[in-house]
């Protein structure tokens, strides 16, 4: 009893924006928050092939912020090498999660008979970890160990994103201190959800940092471009594709253009919705809308389907992804992967890049390594599946649309709690991005805040 005191690790999302794995440990109960694969640097592949830095087998609880891969996407592998603990989250990461980790199956598996190495996890650990998983609701609180209570509050990120707030009592003199979990923070205002929940009273913090040295366009102006490249990219007779994540990104977009298309500012062209994850994860938002803004809410309530416009065809089936290039111009093709690494996109980018009437949008975060961000740097040429490509495509960005609080509205969030808070941890961001966001809380909040270090115990005194 005498030897329990409360630890933080970072053993992933340090130094990076993804990979997110903390490990919140008192000596008696060890509880992780995420477990998400490392994605787009060019190490990712050894790195997430390697053993868990800990045992499994010890971790008592798993909390998952949200569903996307760089925090969900080594749950399964955790669970084969060992892992029999709970699983928590909100009913709707649970849900998406079912999703994600299918299609992550189902590339693995085509990987693993290309290049034959095994994969990383399979169908039935999946499968595994689902049964271990339980589900906790926003503004719910619970007591899920000895010492330790958690409640969750509404992150504005994607749907179903949480704030973890865990709060723990000494067991040797019965003080209280509260550990706060951002995962990552949506941004403000958001396209369609709620924004994120404030938080007043934390300790201590350990938040993400994406865009921690720079500010998103405000609402007003990544519409108006928005509208602005659509038409110039129909005026000019090319596509326009805009390579999206499958969650969030692309409910925002056919969202935006579903508004473009009512209110009469874009002419009604042929719109593809060209990824069957999407198309899977779309269904979900379609069915929970509870968490949107009440703006949006309001649309829906007076009968506007707000994903459903004239012209939009979703094309699910590989061969009908293929008869889109036989679609003449102008037209929207919205295809995964966001970071062009994967996916549908890299095949329109190879069809469009050397046309010089079409534009590739690029709509958020593009990581260091990936084919988005040689695209976004102005790259001439790219090699796509080992062929060079000449870009000659307008080759646009806008970062409002990011599902990820920018520079000041990090630093505002991190102020609604610099009474209390005693520490804050800057994590899941480029080494640049987290520095900076350091800096500004000690200058600007006078808050004690630090650029962890991967692998090193922090005393939560």
């Amino acid at each position: 009893m005498n030897n329990r005191h409360l630890s933080l690790t970072c053993w992933g999302g340090v130094g990076v924006v993804t990979g997110a794995n903390f490990l919140l440990d008192d000596g008696n109960t060890k509880i992780l928050i995420d477990c998400g694969l490392l994605q787009g640097v060019a190490e990712a592949h050894e790195e997430n092939k390697k053993s868990f830095p800990y045992d499994p087998k010890s971790i008592n609880f798993l909390f998952i912020t949200h569903a996307h891969l760089d925090h969900i996407g080594k749950v399964a592998k955790l669970v084969k090498d060992g892992f029999s603990g709970t699983i928590y989250s909100t009913p709707e990461t649970k849900s998406i999660t079912e999703l994600m980790l299918a299609d992550a199956v189902n590339i693995m598996s085509f990987e693993a008979k290309r290049t034959g190495e095994e994969p990383l996890y399979g169908a039935d650990d999946v499968a595994r970890a689902f049964s271990l998983w339980q589900t906790i609701s926003y503004h719910e609180k619970k007591t899920f160990a000895d010492g330790f209570e958690v409640y969750l509050k509404d992150a504005g990120h994607i749907l179903g994103s949480s704030i973890y707030e865990f709060t723990y009592t000494d067991p040797q003199n019965g003080s209280k201190k509260k550990v706060v979990f951002t995962g990552d923070l949506g941004n403000s205002p958001s396209t369609i959800l709620r924004d994120a929940e404030s938080v007043i009273d934390a300790d201590y913090m350990i938040m993400d940092s994406v865009y921690g040295d720079r500010n998103h366009e405000s609402k007003e102006e990544r519409e108006k471009r928005f509208e602005q490249i659509i038409k110039e990219t129909v005026a000019s007779g090319g596509a326009l594709v805009i390579p999206a994540f499958s969650l969030e990104r692309t409910q925002d977009i056919l969202y935006e253009i579903n508004n473009l298309v009512e209110e009469h500012k874009i002419k009604s062209v042929p719109v593809f919705l060209d990824s069957p994850l999407a198309i899977k994860v779309t269904e979900i938002y379609k069915r929970i809308s509870k968490y949107y803004s009440p703006a949006v809410r309001e649309e829906i309530a007076s009968g506007d389907n707000i994903f459903n416009f004239p012209k939009i065809k979703e094309t699910a089936r590989s061969q009908d992804s293929k008869a889109i290039l036989s679609v003449p111009n102008p037209k929207i093709i919205i295809a995964g992967s966001g970071m062009s690494n994967a996916g549908r996109v890299v095949h329109h980018e190879t069809n469009y890049l050397p046309d010089p009437k079409s534009t590739i949008l690029l709509m958020g975060y593009q990581a260091v390594g990936t084919l988005g961000r040689q695209i976004q740097e102005g790259a001439k040429k790219v090699s796509i599946h080992g062929k060079m490509v000449t870009v000659r495509a307008r080759v646009e960005m806008i970062s409002g649309f990011s599902a990820h609080k920018d520079s000041d509205h990090l630093v505002e969030f991190v102020g609604g709690t610099a009474e209390t808070v005693k520490q804050v941890f800057v994590a899941m961001g480029e080494p640049k991005a987290s520095l900076f966001l350091v800096q500004r809380l000690r200058d600007q909040v006078g808050i004690n805040a630090i650029y962890p270090e991967k692998g090193k115990v922090y005393e939560l005194k």
